[in-house]
């Protein structure tokens, strides 16, 4: 990379990093092209990226921003994963670091709380912005429907002793 390449990169994760929730950083100690192509796949499909970037790029890049603690984290052969959800990321690297063991979880924070592996265990482990919306819809839509429920019972009982009695005089 020459040094034009290098200030592209290092503007390119900044803006990253000032437009999203979580960034967790991974250390891939022997990644195949096949398990890291298929890692990326699991990220994209999850709504997160993840990028091999150069320790010193990646601490520039870090400045000015509300993530600037995780440079603590950048030495050796690292990756960044990122997300704007703010679980995402960090569900999709726990899953394959448990099915492949050459991905180790470092850290990394979500704003400006910083987090260690168990940290991101532990977020990856709760349910998705998307799964808690559709919890929620769900128990605001529960009442609506007990009480339509509610309110047609009373008619269909009453048409049903209709129906019986007009059974009984017909017979």
């Amino acid at each position: 990379m020459d040094r034009s390449q290098k200030a592209e990169s290092v503007a390119a994760l900044n803006a990253v990093f000032n437009e999203v929730g979580l960034v967790v950083v991974t250390r891939n100690l022997g990644l195949t092209v096949a398990q890291s192509t298929a890692l990326r796949g699991k990220m994209r499909d999850a709504g997160a990226s993840y990028k091999v970037s150069k320790n010193r790029l990646a601490k520039l890049a870090l400045k000015d921003t509300q993530y600037e603690g995780l440079g603590e984290h950048l030495t050796g052969p690292v990756a960044l994963a990122w997300s704007t959800d703010p679980i995402a990321a960090a569900k999709a690297a726990v899953e394959f670091a448990k099915t492949n063991d050459k991905l180790e979880i470092v850290g990394g924070a979500m704003g400006s709380t910083q987090l260690n592996a168990d940290g991101i265990k532990a977020l990856a482990s709760m349910p998705s912005l998307d799964e808690l919306r559709a919890k929620l819809i769900g128990l605001v839509n529960a009442p609506a429907t007990k009480v339509a429920q509610l309110v047609n019972a009373p008619a269909s009982k009453l048409a049903r002793v209709f129906a019986a009695y007009g059974d009984k005089e017909a017979a």
